[in-house]
């Protein structure tokens, strides 16, 4: 049996799906730093996975692999509502 491989778009979507995990660990890690300096580092850090999320994301929707639905106008206000009910 001929090895495949992986398609652009499974790797593109491995890659993303990594970034969404990776970027979760980072955020507990800076959650739980007590040394400012390291919290800073962890922060740091955080920011740049949430980048390469973003931009692996953007690619995959330019390509139109990644498809995402504009949301309604009432959902939207009802999630503002909501959450402005929360915050008072």
């Amino acid at each position: 049996m001929a090895n495949q491989g992986f398609a652009d778009k499974d790797m593109m979507t491995d890659v993303l799906s990594s970034q969404k995990n990776i970027t979760g660990v980072y955020n507990n890690y800076a959650n739980e730093c007590a040394c400012p300096s390291l919290k800073t580092d962890m922060m740091n850090i955080l920011n740049e996975e949430h980048q390469i999320q973003h931009d692996v994301f953007t690619e995959m929707q330019k390509r139109g692999w990644y498809q995402t639905e504009a949301a309604e106008i009432t959902k939207i206000n009802e999630a503002k509502q909501k959450y402005l009910n929360v915050s008072l």
